[in-house]
């Protein structure tokens, strides 16, 4: 395999999204402290600024007069240079969320949907419908919108011809182009575990460091990996697909055909099993929906007399998660691991003590001294944020300021 080589072009690019993802970062900063974080001379710092500033992307937000030298100008990000939406589509919802160019939310919208229902029709409307609604009810013309950023449960491979699998379900190029003709703007599309782990490095703990997992804990599981600040993609854009590692040997069936994977043990169905293995007939098995089910084990911890059963199987959870993220800091050595997704907000502070001990216990040799775990800081839902910033960075490479895009564009 040929590595392609950075052109001067690909490193100037790279420095304007240093910069920006500084000045998102911050909120508003002046050009020293840029430099400062990013690394970058001041110099080239000074000319990126120029560059943004004249695309109307960068706006200096105030200056300020000091008693010596030359006034400082601070930066922010142009808010009103346009709107970008992410949305997520889930096995249980779909979620729309509309943001400024600065990336602060203005609005969102959410409709649950049958899980059981995987057609990609169906999903492709409910893109079309939850977007109509929220364009209506902002009052806000298709072409006020830089772009849109989908994530699709599943694998979203590529380069070589974008292809989406989901367990008994794969979706054709027929269906992506009726999704492209429904959403009717400029499109990405991504994993959602890519979104999760890009809103993680430009607005969560991944801005304070180089190497970060971001855990996501829902229907499925999967492990978003950044090292050296960029976010690992592998060859087909698969890479992070942890859940479906080996957790017990000729374990539990999982979805995807194996046994013994991770997510059969920490994805929503592995708990409802757990739970099922430890009390057969516990009241909370015979729930329908993997959300209900996750909402009443919250509900039955919190409770002054203490379900035992549901206790146990929280416990015995993050015994799981301990080991298999074990398994992980031993290949990845990450600094931070954060954990998100609608599990981890509902369970996460009952699982966290206990995970982090069987991460410590479990990891091997010091892998994982000084290791962060910790409930991931980023607002709203990481997965809408996430991709929402794709499509921002999509604008910006159709602007022709970075060269190296980081979705599949439809």
């Amino acid at each position: 395999m040929t590595i392609p080589r950075l052109t001067s072009r690909d490193i100037r690019s790279d420095s304007r999204l240093d910069v920006l993802h500084a000045i998102l970062s911050a909120g508003e900063v002046t050009r020293n402290e840029r430099a400062q974080v990013t690394g970058l001379s001041a110099a080239t710092v000074a000319t990126v600024v120029g560059e943004l500033i004249a695309e109307g992307i960068v706006l200096e937000t105030k200056v300020t007069v000091g008693r010596v030298g030359r006034p400082t100008a601070t930066l922010g990000m142009n808010a009103d240079r346009g709107r970008v939406v992410g949305v997520d589509v889930a096995e249980t919802y779909v979620r729309a969320a509309l943001f400024d160019t600065a990336l602060n939310q203005l609005e969102f919208l959410e409709v649950e949907r049958d899980e059981h229902i995987l057609d990609p029709e169906v999903m492709t409307e409910a893109v079309g419908d939850i977007l109509d609604r929220m364009l209506e009810q902002q009052r806000l013309a298709r072409e006020a919108v830089l772009g849109i950023g989908v994530t699709l449960p599943g694998l979203v491979q590529g380069p070589a011809g974008l292809s989406v699998f989901v367990p008994n379900l794969a979706w054709r190029s027929e269906d992506l182009d009726r999704l492209r003709e429904r959403v009717g703007m400029p499109l990405v599309i991504d994993n959602p575990l890519k979104a999760i782990g890009t809103a993680e490095m430009w607005l969560g703990r991944g801005r304070y460091c180089s190497s970060l997992v971001t855990v996501n804990l829902g229907t499925g599981v999967g492990a978003a990996i950044a090292l050296d600040a960029r976010l690992v993609r592998g060859a087909t854009n698969s890479a992070g697909e942890w859940g479906h590692t080996l957790l017990v040997l000729d374990g539990r069936e999982c979805r995807c055909g194996r046994r013994g994977c991770v997510e059969a043990y920490v994805g929503v169905p592995g708990i409802v099993e757990t739970l099922r293995e430890i009390a057969p007939d516990h009241p909370l098995t015979s729930i329908d929906l993997q959300r209900d089910f996750i909402l009443a084990m919250a509900q039955a911890v919190d409770r002054a007399e203490p379900d035992e059963a549901v206790h146990a199987t929280i416990d015995r959870t993050a015994y799981y998660l301990g080991s298999a993220l074990a398994d992980l800091v031993a290949v990845v050595n990450p600094e931070v691991i954060t954990l998100t997704g609608w599990t981890t907000w509902a369970l996460g502070t009952s699982l966290l003590p206990a995970v982090r001990r069987h991460v410590r216990e479990q990891a091997p040799g010091t892998s994982a001294d000084g290791l962060e775990l910790e409930l991931s800081t980023v607002k709203g839902n990481s997965v809408t944020t996430g991709v929402a910033t794709i499509a921002l960075e999509r604008s910006l490479a159709d602007a022709g300021l970075i060269t190296r895009r980081t979705a599949i564009t439809l």
